[in-house]
């Protein structure tokens, strides 16, 4: 990077960190751009001009959190998670997937909360959740397919139902029930959650 170019990444970055603060704080429809740029440090016109809306800004946070960078590399290209998909041993891939979506939950936690209460009164931040769902539906597809793949899957269950399962196991909600709510460590939520995904999932022994 030119030395340009590191003081504007810096500087996205800065404003993000303050729109995270606010809208974890405050809340997504309490807090204003120009309340962002002031605890960002920047003019509000430059926060404009980056982000060119409150809720492109959002939804960046939200990507960010999810990838844990902000190389536009999709999800399902990342490296962590082509080698579950081409992990042979199957209890190990539902392992991975687990221990995967607890350092993705541990970013993104405060963020979804963020966009699941602003969604029930703003209608475009509604569709940024409903493609957030979307989006994991998709991911849990391809791994529950390359799972099936590798052994037999339980008694009774198909690929469409072994995803669903996965899908309900693996959701911000109960991780946030489990963590948030009922005081669980992460680490604690990945193992039951791993162990669960197993059982239901695979067959006995």
């Amino acid at each position: 990077m030119t030395r340009r170019a590191e003081q504007t990444q810096a500087n996205r970055q800065r404003m993000r960190r303050a729109a995270q603060t606010l809208f974890t704080t405050r809340g997504y429809a309490a807090t204003s751009m120009q309340a962002i740029a002031d605890e960002a440090g920047m003019a509000v016109q430059t926060l404009y001009f980056t982000f060119r809306t409150k809720r492109a800004l959002l939804g960046e946070l939200l990507d960010v959190a999810v990838a844990g960078d902000d190389e536009p590399v999709p999800n399902l290209e990342r490296p962590q998670v082509l080698a579950a998909i081409d992990d042979p041993d199957p209890v190990a891939q539902l392992r991975t997937q687990t221990r995967l979506a607890r350092e993705v939950y541990e970013r993104v936690a405060p963020i979804l909360q963020v966009v699941a209460h602003a969604a029930t009164a703003d209608p475009e931040i509604h569709e940024l959740w409903e493609t957030n769902n979307a989006q994991r539906a998709v991911v849990m597809e391809r791994m529950t397919a390359a799972l099936a793949a590798k052994t037999a899957l339980r008694e009774g269950l198909d690929t469409a139902m072994a995803t669903d399962i996965t899908l309900a196991l693996l959701s911000p909600e109960l991780y946030h029930l489990l963590t948030a709510r009922r005081g669980w460590d992460p680490s604690r939520w990945e193992s039951w959650t791993a162990d669960a995904l197993v059982t239901q999932l695979l067959p006995p022994g």
